[in-house]
């Protein structure tokens, strides 16, 4: 059994057509999440529940408007104790984005590979595709996977087949509204696979296909997941820093009156960053990255990164003195070591964590 998740607010004739094709098609059962529409959506709830309720179907709902990630929840917490013989579920949309034919390849995919995270993913290149969502679409897909390391086609399709093993999971993943989407595809990583099904791109001329997305609000929760995950990593740059010149200072003091260590500067830059990697690569292991890597696995891959990233400052620099003569070194060093610093996040992220 894979149930159909409908979550839906202030729904217009759209929602109620979707399910008459649901019903005619003899998916189900639909578990319509009704979140905060009000007494005045109330006649399409009732006739969703007429069309829905002979085949197992149930209109669960909010009495104010929580947003599309708690009305999930309900949906998934609904299922994992009422339906236990659901192998896991179909989300989908009630705007009419999602045909049953649509709704009917995921459903065939999920049952094919029951552990993974099948999508729904529309073709965006398309003349018919509003330019704000094409544009939107692919800025996420870039951050999403620079980020993040995850790369999927369309970050914003609602149109799911989520296991029963996740479902449970994504009861304990932080978000209320649109952004837990995407935060369900970034749990994805080293846990199960993700499967694109293509799909109908479907935009509704009226009204430029309505929708509840608030552009300015839901996208900054949705980068502002992006975002923690990099400040993670500045975070982790720069008290790695701070402790590698504290270091470097206690060692010069410790070291510079021994006459037997002429050279105290050298080895006390070495021993401070000796220390200061060491501690760079456990925070980015447990703190930043979360690896499920061995460190046997992990940290060679760190040492050798760190030692390219090392000569290739030293070299880039060098040779751009000699072709910007009479720039300060500093000028230079800056924006070298910044795109490093960029880089070197994205290899750490996709080969060494």
């Amino acid at each position: 059994m894979i149930p159909i998740v409908i979550p839906s607010y202030e729904p217009d004739e759209r929602f109620p057509a979707i399910l008459k094709d649901i019903k005619e098609s003899g998916l189900g059962p639909v578990i319509v999440v009704d979140d905060g529409s009000g007494s005045d959506y109330r006649k399409y709830f009732d006739e969703a529940y007429e069309l829905i309720k002979d085949n197992g179907g149930i209109v669960l709902t909010h009495e104010v408007n929580k947003g599309k990630g708690r009305g999930l929840k309900t949906a998934f917490t609904y299922i994992l104790e009422n339906l236990p013989d659901a192998i896991g579920c179909i989300t989908a949309d009630s705007d009419g984005q999602h045909s049953v034919k649509c709704i009917k390849s995921c459903m065939d995919a999920l049952e094919k590979q029951p552990e993974a995270l099948i999508l729904g993913v529309r073709d965006f290149s398309g003349e018919e595709v509003p330019f704000k969502s094409r544009f939107g679409n692919n800025m996420t897909i870039k951050v999403c996977d620079f980020l993040c390391g995850v790369k999927v086609s369309d970050t914003q399709t609602g149109l799911r087949g989520i296991s029963r093993d996740f479902m449970k999971y994504l009861l304990d993943v932080q978000g209320e509204r649109f952004e837990f989407e995407t935060r369900m595809l970034i749990e994805t990583r080293d846990r199960c696979p993700i499967v694109e099904v293509p799909i109908e791109t479907i935009y509704d001329s009226k009204e430029n296909h309505q929708t509840h997305f608030n552009p300015i609000k839901d996208s900054i929760r949705i980068y502002k997941i992006f975002g923690i995950y990099f400040v993670k990593y500045l975070i982790s740059s720069v008290s790695s820093f701070v402790i590698d010149i504290l270091l470097f200072a206690l060692f010069c003091k410790l070291l510079g009156n021994n006459a037997e260590t002429p050279f105290y500067a050298t080895t006390a830059t070495v021993m401070a960053r000796v220390i200061s990697a060491i501690y760079n690569y456990l925070m980015n292991y447990k703190f930043v990255f979360t690896s499920k890597r061995s460190h046997k696995s992990s940290a060679p891959r760190y040492i050798i990164l760190a030692i390219i990233q090392m000569l290739l400052s030293a070299g880039i620099v060098t040779g751009l003195l000699f072709v910007f003569a009479g720039v300060p070194e500093v000028a230079i060093k800056i924006p070298v070591d910044l795109v490093l610093f960029l880089l070197s996040y994205y290899v750490q992220r996709r080969f060494v964590y």
